[in-house]
């Protein structure tokens, strides 16, 4: 983006100050990483006012700042545009700068999945158009406008993740981005207390059609019920299935997983062989999408292999780490739900990588008020497995260890409410060249830091 300032104040029909001659390439929310070019958007919080930084932003490198009409004593010598609302105000300037935009957008939502499908999709994209993406968790009311202000005009597709918390956001995250395609990676039980049921969950996961351009096509997860119950109430929806089903457009059939990561067959509109150096059925399930994707922007079977054969996912994704011991670790801990650990603790029952098997869980937030229901009922699924140890953190696993203590008599168990070091010496003494450990829990538990040493030693295998 290379705007001046005069026309940014345009957009916003608002007034300003000594804009003449300035010219904007970039926004900023933080006035210490403001950088040369940035229009700097101050916030004011109960905290926090942000126009106490205005000056120091501006002699941080940004050329000019945006100013609530109602907040007293603007520095009369420097690049002002007065608003009411600068939140508004970042969104509306999305929203226009949008509109000028020719790039194909893809919007992305999902109750898991969302941040490794945008990288699958980027990647198998990357080699043949120039692509921008969400960069971190920049996907809310305010990371979104961000995104999109941050994209380069020559930009051919832009890949946008939309979270959400509640009903509403997602429509409204949606009808910024306007996407040409949609994608919904999947439903589970993440916000259940916000949104009441997976029902609710679907309900507004399903906002993103609201955006969805004339001609656009929406890519969901054909094996939800919930979801193609919705697809049939919007009939003029354009909708396009992925899954394990047969009925679905894109099916898998074939799941295999060795040293270059999962090799996977898929039939129904494509009908070919495929390979990404990551592990779990649930990863591949979100390769199908981003197949889907380059399918539409004409990319052949074979140029999508390639790409998909040398992505890259954000850490902590399923990712596999060979730690000093040679044991080999599969870091899974960016976020969980009920959904996406049955997932991970599947590719640990099914892989035949190592022969002695440990999984580390940790609690899942934000399920509400059946939280515990939910962390009881993984013990069907561990008790199942043949496992050498079960390591529970957190004081919600506390209701799955004395599940699995009753019914696991030969699994080494161990549960630690607050402190790792358990957990740590336990996998230190006890694994080795023939363990594969799974690490799966909450974002706000930080499991990855029970093994820090252990992974920071390590080398991705």
């Amino acid at each position: 983006m290379k705007k001046p300032l005069t026309e940014i104040a345009g957009w916003l029909q608002a007034d300003g100050q000594n804009m003449e001659g300035e010219f904007v390439t970039g926004v900023s929310i933080d006035s210490r990483t403001a950088a040369a070019g940035d229009l700097f958007i101050p916030f004011r919080g109960e905290q926090v006012n942000g126009h106490n930084y205005v000056e120091q932003a501006i002699k941080g490198g940004a050329v000019a700042a945006l100013w609530m009409k109602d907040e007293p004593h603007p520095p009369a010598d420097l690049p002002l545009i007065f608003v009411e609302d600068p939140e508004r105000a970042l969104q509306e300037m999305a929203r226009t700068y949008r509109d000028t935009l020719r790039c194909k957008v893809v919007g992305i939502t999902g109750s898991n999945g969302k941040t490794s499908t945008k990288d699958l999709i980027a990647s198998v994209l990357a080699p043949y158009f120039k692509v921008q993406k969400t960069e971190g968790n920049y996907n809310n009311e305010l990371g979104l406008p961000l995104t999109i202000l941050s994209l380069e005009e020559d930009t051919e597709f832009a890949i946008l993740e939309m979270g959400m918390s509640g009903f509403g956001e997602i429509s409204f995250l949606s009808k910024l981005a306007k996407p040409h395609f949609a994608v919904i990676t999947n439903i589970g039980e993440a916000h259940m207390q916000d949104l009441g049921s997976r029902a609710g969950i679907a309900k507004a996961k399903f906002e993103i059609i609201d955006g969805l351009q004339e001609g656009g096509k929406l890519f969901y997860d054909g094996d939800e019920p919930l979801l193609r119950e919705l697809i049939g109430q919007h009939p003029a929806v354009e909708a396009i299935s992925f899954g394990h089903q047969k009925e679905t457009t894109l099916s898998l059939v074939k799941i295999e997983s060795g040293d270059e990561g999962s090799h996977f067959e898929v039939t129904g509109l494509l009908d070919a062989e495929f390979t990404i150096p990551v592990y779990g059925a649930h990863q591949v399930k979100n390769a199908l999408a981003a197949i889907l994707i380059a399918n539409e922007a004409t990319v052949s079977i074979a140029d999508i292999g390639s790409a998909l054969h040398h992505t890259s996912l954000t850490d902590m994704r399923m990712q596999p780490v060979i730690v000093e011991n040679g044991a080999l670790f599969i870091n899974d801990a960016y976020n969980a739900a009920p959904t996406s650990m049955r997932a991970a603790l599947a590719f640990i029952e099914e892989t035949g990588l190592r022969k002695e098997k440990w999984i580390v869980l940790a609690d899942m937030l934000e399920l509400g008020d059946d939280e515990q229901v939910y962390h009881e009922n993984l013990a069907n699924e561990i008790t199942a497995m043949d496992l050498e140890g079960i390591m529970l953190y957190g004081p919600r696993m506390k209701w799955l260890y004395e599940k699995l203590e009753k019914s696991n008599s030969e699994t080494r168990l161990l549960w630690s409410e607050k402190d790792y070091t358990p957990i740590v010496d336990t996998l230190q003494e006890s694994t080795g060249e023939n363990s594969i450990v799974l690490l799966k829990g909450s974002r706000g538990m930080a499991l990855e830091y029970i093994v820090k040493d252990l992974i920071g030693k390590g080398t991705g295998e």
